[in-house]
């Protein structure tokens, strides 16, 4: 089942209009979510960025559009499809609704909710070789809808087909400045000593929910100095770990990039940290 709109819907009754400017035009935003036994994990800042995303495309917010509204909407789907006491991926989705070409006739929207059960509750440290290097095919351009989850995501799609291609894991994306932004499915957090960087909004990378969590852990860690500052890939063969995050996998670490290896002891450590604010939330 999925609600679209507030209404629940059989999968194979799901008809999606030719028109939706969400498959048009990529007019719409979404959210990945992580549901354990009914808890929407991070939700104010899943929920906050939605909001804020869904003004800066100019669309328009139904009064009902709450964060208890939503967190209803989507604790109604978990239970309908029996998934109350597993853990569950959440997508979002909200679109503007059809009408017009690339200029809208209306900035009211429509929403989807989708489920998909996942394995584990808690983060977990995935220890099997994790390969990546960059892609240089195209580049981000960096400004404020480049930190946005929408619907826009083809150099993620035509970078995933790139690492296919090539046997890797996961690639790093670049802006038009040539520094290392992110991950294709993911932000980047790199190590070195003490220091630990990661790049900031400023030079195109998403605004990811797990981001903002490891930063705030970090800084709680009186012994290591984050620093949102620009990587030059340069800096990754330097680098003593390097580690990507998502709200899904939690800290995945980087175990090769070209011919260096790195270790995973500081991400190990901090998927515990991590776990453990869940918990306490």
């Amino acid at each position: 089942m999925i609600i679209i709109n507030g209404n629940i819907i059989e999968n194979n009754n799901v008809a999606l209009s030719i028109n939706n400017r969400g498959f048009t035009y990529g007019d719409a935003v979404f959210e990945t979510i992580k549901v354990v036994h009914n808890k929407i994990l991070f939700w104010e800042d899943h929920y906050f960025r939605l909001m804020a995303s869904m003004r800066i495309l100019r669309m328009e917010i139904p009064m009902n559009f709450t964060l208890e509204f939503i967190e209803n909407q989507i604790n109604k789907l978990i239970n309908i499809n029996e998934l109350s006491k597993s853990s569950v991926r959440v997508k979002l989705i909200i679109n503007r609704k059809e009408g017009g070409l690339y200029t809208p006739t209306n900035n009211d929207v429509e929403y989807v909710i989708l489920t998909k059960q996942l394995d584990e509750d808690f983060y977990t440290l995935n220890d099997q070789n994790y390969q990546i290097d960059l892609y240089k095919d195209f580049y981000v351009a960096p400004g404020l809808l480049s930190t946005l989850k929408s619907n826009n995501r083809l150099i993620n799609v035509v970078g995933g087909v790139y690492a296919k291609e090539n046997n890797l894991d996961n690639c790093l994306v670049l802006n038009t400045s040539k520094n290392v932004i992110e991950a294709l499915n993911g932000n980047l957090f790199l190590i070195k000593g003490t220091t630990i960087k990661t790049p900031p909004l400023g030079d195109g990378c998403v605004k990811g929910v797990m981001r903002k969590q490891i930063i705030e852990i970090l800084n709680a860690l009186p012994e290591y100095t984050i620093k949102e500052v620009s990587i030059s890939p340069f800096e990754l063969q330097k680098a003593d770990e390097l580690f990507i995050t998502n709200v899904i996998t939690g800290i995945q670490p980087v175990t090769n990039y070209r011919k260096k290896t790195f270790t995973s002891t500081f991400s190990e450590m901090l998927i515990g940290k991590l776990n453990t604010k869940i918990r306490l939330s």
